[in-house]
């Protein structure tokens, strides 16, 4: 058991542990606590620079993480497990199982498959015992040998079988639309038998972290792509044999979270997914694998969608909440603009309900303003056009930030009242509205004030909070 963690790389809130990136995280949560399996990225020279396992960490809050280290350890650099890629864990016959995918980056040039899943079993979620051989679950013949990974397991009630699916590719040309997921089944865990494709779409080239879990009568199917929005997407069905239906909103955050999970604690359902960090800390660059976990609870809907909101314990850790007056924008043809913290430091949340009148075509939250320059960064709801999006403004010369996968669906209503809340946690911003969720990562921080914009309408702000201080 090692030493209990908070505070890392710069946050004071998310979970990163020092000179370490954050990859793919595999939960499993079981009376209260969430054992959360993933990997860590050194960053040495680069995004898989050097192989890794599967670290654990422990928490109940998502405050206070209690760190194990490397748990289910790599294997040596001529072994099929060189890296630990992703997969997931159970419980079942009284032990703690895990499917995950084995990779060496060194096969695939001697011609060898360089994705393989294995197994192993554990009686205390820390020590694992791998099983000798691979499963027998390899590339099937037509799809690519170099695309095979991230396996979940799931038992099927109905049919009183495990059913595990995983990401693949038909064909071997990458650039292709052919990325599905298939499935196998088995009685055992043991003997397994392939069932051919479980969902092949035709809209990516690659599935990543696909999971099934059910809520009430519906399964909800989770899943990363990263060939056309590069988000963490769902779809739901009455049956694990589909149709898997498109809600309109199919995300639960934009393109700076990625490769997420879920777990269920007895309690709640959290989404385990990851903020990454851009290229040389650039905010024109695009985002690199791995960075900072930032976790969403998942709820579902009256229409049975799926909504995120923050982790209640996240929110709490602000203290000594300033409340601040009321403020009504009234504006005809133009934008107003009114400030509403002049010093936020790097470390805040804000909250606050608004509503407006049907004029009212945008209204934005403006963060690390610099007053005299007027720049900041920015998230707009566009009534008009029915988004949220994030980016610098002013944005001139065009363009100042790769805002790129930044914007989210979003339908509010004239007469209605909605709640913000926001996170700021130095260079990671998490937005909540209407259960969407928009994580955004800045490296300027041009100045220390919040303001509040209106354009062409009438906009209140009520019970307006603001912290800056946090529980230690």
């Amino acid at each position: 058991m090692k030493e209990n963690s908070r505070v890392s790389n710069g946050h004071e809130i998310y979970y990163q542990p020092k000179d370490i990136w954050v990859g793919d995280i595999m939960p499993y949560g079981k009376d209260g606590k969430f054992y959360i399996y993933h990997q860590r990225d050194t960053r040495n020279p680069g995004p898989f620079g050097e192989p890794f396992g599967w670290a654990l960490a422990t928490t109940e809050n998502f405050i206070e993480y209690e760190d194990f280290g490397e748990s289910l350890l790599r294997g040596s650099d001529d072994e099929r497990d060189q890296f630990i890629y992703a997969g997931s864990v159970f419980e079942a016959d009284g032990k703690i199982h895990a499917f995950y995918t084995g990779y060496n980056r060194e096969f695939l040039k001697e011609g060898k498959t360089s994705q393989v899943l294995l197994h192993a079993e554990s009686d205390d979620f820390v020590h694992w015992t791998k099983s000798e051989k691979a499963l027998e679950l390899e590339p099937q013949e037509g799809y690519d040998i170099r695309n095979w990974r991230d396996p979940f397991v799931v038992w099927d009630d109905e049919k009183e079988e495990y059913l595990l699916i995983l990401g693949a590719r038909k064909g071997q040309d990458k650039h292709l639309q052919t990325g599905r997921l298939v499935k196998f089944t088995s009685k055992d865990l043991k003997d397994w038998k392939f069932g051919g494709d479980f969902w092949a779409p035709g809209l990516y080239t690659m599935f990543e972290m696909p999971e099934l879990f059910k809520i009430g009568d519906w399964w909800y199917l989770v899943y990363s792509e990263y060939s056309d929005g590069n988000k963490i997407l769902y779809r739901m069905s009455q049956s694990l044999e589909g149709p898997w239906i498109k809600p309109k909103d199919e995300a639960f955050d934009g393109r700076a979270y990625y490769a997420g999970r879920t777990a269920f604690d007895g309690k709640r359902r959290v989404l385990f997914g990851w903020v990454p960090t851009k290229d040389q800390d650039d905010d024109m660059n695009n985002y690199l694998w791995g960075g900072t976990f930032v976790p969403h609870e998942v709820y579902q809907r009256e229409d049975f969608t799926l909504g995120v909101k923050p982790i209640d314990e996240v929110w709490e850790v602000f203290t000594d909440k300033k409340e601040l007056e009321n403020v009504e924008i009234l504006t005809v043809d133009t934008r107003e603009e009114v400030v509403l913290v002049e010093d936020s430091g790097k470390f805040f949340s804000l909250e606050t309900t608004i509503s407006f009148d049907e004029n009212l075509s945008d209204f934005s939250l403006r963060f690390y303003k610099n007053l005299e320059t007027d720049e900041s960064y920015e998230f707009r709801f566009n009534l008009d056009e029915s988004y949220l999006s994030f980016d610098k403004n002013p944005c001139y010369p065009w363009f100042q930030y790769m805002d790129k996968g930044l914007r989210r669906p979003l339908d509010l209503k004239a007469g209605n009242s909605y709640t913000i809340k926001v996170i700021v946690d130095d260079n990671i911003m998490t937005l909540y509205i209407d259960g969407v969720a928009l994580n955004v990562r800045v490296y300027n921080q041009f100045g220390s004030a919040i303001s509040l914009t209106a354009t062409n309408g009438c906009l209140l702000a009520r019970d307006i909070n603001f912290s800056n201080r946090i529980v230690k």
